[in-house]
């Protein structure tokens, strides 16, 4: 039993009661209610079941179904009631996570404000006379009051990092359909984004991890390709924008920006200064340009009923996305497309683009006096991302010099998720989590351990260290005598010893440009390691293992070769392999 469970959830209605925010929510589930899913969860994992996520308690932004709750997108008129969740929240809730009830949030999700909401306006955390940053209010300021372990959010201009920006919190954007869409009011529908807001990047990550994965039930969807990036390289080189794409900067978040590119040398990480104009021109399509009809497909004709609870400024943004023309509309899709080609020849140089993530923390007051241009402000370096089919993660940067928070986030292009958490994991001074499960697993047994001499063609393809291993007592280790000094792995049951590795994750497509580049006599083989795991390693012709010298007492590649050149045992001079069954090596 797990009584944690059932107190995580005490504590969490205490702290709603604390921190008195009646703004952050519109509908609360009962506290017994989750109480008594929380007992049923406790049984089930003293029954044996194994649920990754138990316990962790979820705040869901109130455009995303949740089966058995009102869904109103802040619009009291707009409300139904699903019978079933989003596929997104019945993964999290699969896999033992709790749902608290739905947030607030800028109606329709058109906003990065948190001010736009017949519900109220959602305060920041730690200063309520300050905006909570939109359209993901709710769920950001749950989180940051220690109320949800994760917010789920959608982020289709920046809704999922600047409020994460705002809170010092984590914000997750992942690739276009990598999280499917079934059950989220659109707001953009081909450029909504699932957004996971959590206090660490470990959580943030676990979460998202269960919710990605293409369904039928959304056409837009999409899985992993087959030449997913995997890793970020060992000594990451990231782009900054120069200083004249700064200039929308407030003068306490451009002090904080320079501080934190002046310690990326600290955490490990080279960068060099790049023209992003295009990419801020591009973030301007998403409201003054023709893409914003998006937002009246979805929701204009209700608007145009003119219901009560409709936000005055929603209303006009949505309503007059009925105007632009279809060749408009064209001739912004082709803006785009060669923008998006441009992003990805740039950054193919380096391993992501580190941005501020907004522009400036406006009060509650400057944004009801000037309710657009500020909002307008908040998005510029975050509205193009979904438009040009990037991800990103927002972190926490280094703080405004009063103490404030101030963020940055990672951006890259589509598919590259896990590089940029990789990143955001290395400016946050921690170890990355894995968010991509996908990949084949390779054995390192020799020229490719790290610190050898051909170890860059595993990193060039993205390859992910996954730890240190050993095999079975069954293999045999053979010294090549090639150039570069290369092993053979020879199994042999019954008559070997366990031979130490590295075992790498690879994309599928990443080994295969591998294999196709690996010179005879090598290909592929399976080795046993020594938890019953059989894993792909590399293979080298018998003759080749039966010319080599047998080094099996070392016990692996890097054990041998510190002692090459000081005088290695008689015995392993004169040893020499013979009749191997299979071969592997690498």
């Amino acid at each position: 039993m797990q009584p944690e469970v059932r107190e995580r959830v005490l504590q969490a209605y205490k702290r709603i009661a604390e921190v008195d925010r009646p703004e952050v929510w519109i509908t609360l589930r009962d506290e017994n209610d989750v109480l008594a899913e929380a007992v049923a969860l406790e049984e089930a994992l003293a029954a044996g079941a194994e649920l990754p996520l138990a316990g962790t308690l979820v705040a869901v932004k109130d455009n995303i179904d949740v089966a058995g709750l009102p869904t109103t997108a802040a619009c009291p008129e707009f409300a139904y009631t699903p019978s079933a969740s989003a596929v997104a929240i019945e993964r999290l809730t699969s896999q033992g996570a709790l749902i608290l009830g739905k947030t607030n949030l800028d109606q329709f999700a058109t906003g990065l404000v948190g001010t736009r909401s017949p519900y109220g306006a959602v305060r920041c955390a730690w200063d309520p006379t300050l905006v909570s940053g939109g359209s993901s209010s709710g769920s950001a300021v749950a989180v940051a009051l220690g109320i949800a372990d994760i917010g789920i959010g959608t982020d289709t201009a920046g809704s999922g990092r600047v409020p994460a920006a705002f809170h010092g919190i984590v914000g997750i954007k992942t690739s276009l359909g990598i999280v499917p869409n079934t059950g989220v009011v659109p707001a953009c529908a081909d450029y909504d984004c699932v957004t996971v807001l959590a206090r660490d990047l470990d959580s943030a990550t676990a979460a998202m991890k269960v919710m990605t994965g293409p369904t039928a039930t959304d056409s837009r969807s999409r899985a992993w390709p087959a030449d997913v990036g995997l890793a970020a390289s060992p000594q990451p080189r990231v782009a900054v924008p120069r200083g004249e794409d700064l200039t929308s900067l407030s003068p306490a978040y451009r002090r904080a920006f320079e501080e934190t590119v002046a310690g990326l040398a600290d955490k490990g990480m080279s960068y060099a200064e790049v023209d992003i104009s295009a990419l801020l021109d591009a973030a301007t399509l998403l409201y003054d340009g023709a893409i914003v009809a998006q937002r009246y497909s979805a929701v204009g004709e209700f608007l145009d009923t003119a219901p009560a609870g409709a936000d005055p400024t929603v209303a006009a943004i949505v309503r007059s996305a009925a105007g632009p023309s279809a060749h408009r509309y064209v001739d912004d899709l082709d803006t785009l497309a060669r923008t998006k080609t441009a992003a990805r020849t740039f950054l193919s140089e380096f391993d992501g683009l580190l941005l501020p993530t907004t522009t400036e923390h406006p009060t509650i007051a400057a944004v009801q006096s000037d309710p657009m241009s500020i909002n307008r402000r908040l998005g510029t370096f975050t509205n193009f991302c979904n438009l040009l089919d990037m991800a990103a993660v927002a972190v926490p940067g280094a703080p405004t010099a009063d103490g404030t928070p101030f963020g940055v986030m990672v951006v890259v292009p589509a598919f590259e998720d896990q590089i940029a958490i990789d990143l955001a994991a290395q400016l946050s001074g921690i170890e990355s989590p894995s968010l991509i499960d996908d990949g084949i697993e390779v054995l390192a047994v020799g020229a490719h351990l790290r610190g050898f001499p051909v170890h860059h063609q595993l990193t060039d393809r993205g390859a992910r260290f996954s730890g240190e291993v050993t095999t079975t007592a069954d293999y045999r280790l053979v010294d090549l005598h090639t150039t570069p000094p290369k092993p053979g792995l020879i199994r042999r049951a019954g008559d070997g010893a366990p031979i130490s590795g590295e075992l790498y994750r690879m994309s599928a497509a990443a080994l295969g440009t591998f294999l196709a580049g690996l010179p005879a006599p090598m290909g592929l083989g399976p080795v046993e390691l020594s938890d019953g795991r059989w894993v792909t390693g590399f293979c080298c012709a018998h003759d080749a293992a039966e010319a080599g010298t047998d080094i099996t007492e070392f016990g692996g590649w890097r054990a041998y070769r510190a002692h090459a050149g000081t005088g290695l045992p008689p015995s392993v001079a004169t040893r020499t392999a013979s009749s191997p069954s299979t071969v592997p090596m690498t």
